[in-house]
């Protein structure tokens, strides 16, 4: 499936609707340059739970962990891991069970996902500044 969004509110928007088919132990990977909507669309499934206000970018903590009611969910970033020994050395793996891991960059560390993980690709559309192509894998709403 594939989306075009024409703001950062149409993103979070996106997020807020895959947010409600999220269930326990599902991976999603989010993949797409700097800048792209990764971190809008992950603000958008946060908001559904009600969680917003807590959102932080994990570069540099590597995982964010939220914890709502209903879904625990764990916020990767994995682009300055080495490759996916560093995600299995720092227990990793351990989350794909515990709640739902939405991991930035993480064609990276492909080659240890689960086999159903969800893809959404990000693109800008190089003639519009706020339009993004989002392309849905794995998934359907």
């Amino acid at each position: 499936m594939e989306i075009i969004t024409r703001s950062e509110a149409e993103t979070i928007e996106l997020g807020k609707k895959i947010a409600k088919q999220l269930k326990k132990g599902m991976v999603i990977v989010l993949t797409g340059d700097l800048g792209s909507g990764k971190t809008k669309l992950v603000e958008g499934i946060l908001s559904y739970f009600g969680l917003e206000s807590e959102i932080s970018s994990p570069t540099f903590t590597i995982v964010n962990e939220y914890y709502s009611p209903n879904l625990n969910i764990y916020h990767f970033d994995v682009y300055r891991l080495e490759d996916s020994d560093e995600f299995t050395a720092i227990g990793g793996e351990e989350y794909f069970e515990k709640g739902v891991c939405l991991i930035e960059w993480g064609e990276l560390i492909e080659d240890i996902l689960p086999n159903n993980y969800v893809k959404i690709t990000f693109s800008r559309n190089n003639e519009e500044e706020n339009v993004r192509n989002i392309k849905i894998e794995n998934l359907e709403f």
